[in-house]
């Protein structure tokens, strides 16, 4: 057994467990973190690079797409599909598992705790066999605000 399998714990057959990353923190990595800080709603990388060079920030777009996936793989940031398919993200103040109403029109967020959904994932996961199961759900309509314009 090699020497770093040994230390990883890994046994033969086995591959060593890759061990997190630890990101360095660069001035485009905090830029990009007081971005989001300061925003209420989810928000694409390019609307965000934008934002950034509107303060002055410089941050190329490739290294804002790396940073805010960084930060979702880390858990600083919720990430979802809006209704165009298009990644966006969110520094959210929920730290428990929870889901997201979404306003197609203004992309308005309001973060949900679903206890319903949560049970139903389980018991469906549960009758078919299924372990280890995560879900996203993401519910999408119009905010009150854009349903009285709408009206």
């Amino acid at each position: 057994m090699s020497e770093s399998a040994a230390s990883s714990g890994a046994g033969q057959g086995e591959q060593p467990r890759e061990q997190p990353r630890e990101q360095r923190v660069t001035k485009q990595r905090l830029a990009v973190s007081a971005a989001l800080d300061r925003l209420d709603d989810f928000v694409s990388t390019q609307d965000l690079h934008r934002q950034l060079q509107t303060d002055g920030v410089s941050v190329s777009l490739a290294t804002a797409y790396r940073i805010l996936q960084s930060m979702a793989d880390e858990g600083l940031v919720d990430v979802l599909r809006n209704a165009d398919g298009e990644a966006v993200y969110r520094r959210c103040s929920v730290t428990a598992h929870h889901h997201h109403l979404l306003c197609r029109n203004c992309g308005k967020t309001v973060e949900v705790e679903a206890p319903a959904v949560e049970n139903w994932a389980a018991r469906t996961a549960r009758a078919h066999g299924f372990t280890a199961v995560q879900h996203t759900v993401e519910i999408f309509g119009l905010c009150p605000e854009c349903s009285r314009q709408e009206a």
